[in-house]
């Protein structure tokens, strides 16, 4: 079952003190590209917290933000008493002022405020994990339902290129017909004599230049092994890609070879179905 790297997924976690929210957001991306928000205090556990997410996500491009809410009395920011009468002092040398609004002023200024570093318990930071590990869950359900619906579009647009390949297939005899009497149309319009031994060597040389046998044949099994593909167990983007890039390879041999325009214009929707999978395809993880 093929997923989709679209997803979203959230998890809040509330301790005594704290609430802890962690957010993942992902895109389509060819490779994993993770860019992490978090407070500076938590910067230490990044590396290990990066892991576990492209453990579990693989491809796409994340977003992973870490918010912390005070939500206790606890604060680790204190004033710093010592910066703010030195702001004070300077304040009222310049213009007079009361001392409330000379002290407004001074807590806006750099190192008004100093704050103590804290270093994360293992509860917290169990706390953290089982929240990412929810919201990994989340992402993962988000990306599975995305990928249903992918399914279904590449399991249509296949089988209408099946009923085309079917059409081609069933045109090809009237195609070589065509080619033949165009060809033996041309030579009598020469008006010269012609060898007919040598003319029917030429005939089977252009006849066989034109035949799309082996293109038909291979446009199938390509397109039979993109369904089985679809319907195995695991996701697989990059497969189902090079599976693509094949059945595109047929599709345009069969249209340059064609020299018939009824045909051509069966390949010109087989091209336009094989378009809409390319395009839902770079979404697959």
């Amino acid at each position: 079952m093929i997923q989709s790297m679209t997803g979203f997924g959230k998890h809040v976690v509330q301790l005594a003190s704290k609430k802890i929210t962690v957010e993942l957001k992902s895109l389509n991306s060819k490779n994993l590209d993770l860019n992490a928000r978090m407070p500076s205090a938590y910067r230490e556990k990044e590396l290990e917290l990066r892991k576990i997410i492209a453990k579990s996500l693989l491809r796409g491009k994340v977003d992973f933000g870490l918010y912390v809410e005070f939500t206790g009395n606890e604060t680790s920011a204190q004033v710093n008493e010592e910066a703010v009468r030195q702001y004070m002092k300077q304040f009222s040398s310049i213009a007079d002022g009361d001392d409330l609004r000379l002290l407004e002023m001074a807590l806006r200024m750099p190192d008004a405020l100093k704050t103590e570093r804290e270093d994360i318990d293992e509860e917290e930071y169990a706390s953290i994990q089982l929240a990412l590990k929810k919201a990994l869950d989340e992402i993962h359900d988000f990306r599975s339902a995305e990928g249903k619906v992918l399914e279904k579009d590449f399991f249509e647009r296949a089988e209408n290129l099946e009923h085309l390949l079917a059409a081609v297939i069933k045109m090809d005899p009237e195609r070589q017909g065509t080619i033949r009497e165009r060809l033996e149309k041309a030579v009598g319009d020469i008006k010269a004599e012609v060898d007919a031994n040598r003319f029917e060597q030429e005939l089977i040389y252009y006849l066989e230049k034109y035949d799309i046998t082996e293109e038909k044949v291979r446009l199938a099994n390509h397109l039979d092994y993109f369904l089985k593909t679809l319907k195995s167990d695991d996701s697989n983007g990059k497969k189902l890609g090079f599976i693509t890039q094949e059945v595109g390879r047929e599709i345009n041999t069969i249209g340059s070879k064609a020299n018939f325009a009824p045909m051509q214009q069966l390949v010109v929707q087989m091209k336009d179905e094989l378009e809409k999978i390319k395009e839902q395809m770079l979404n697959v993880l």
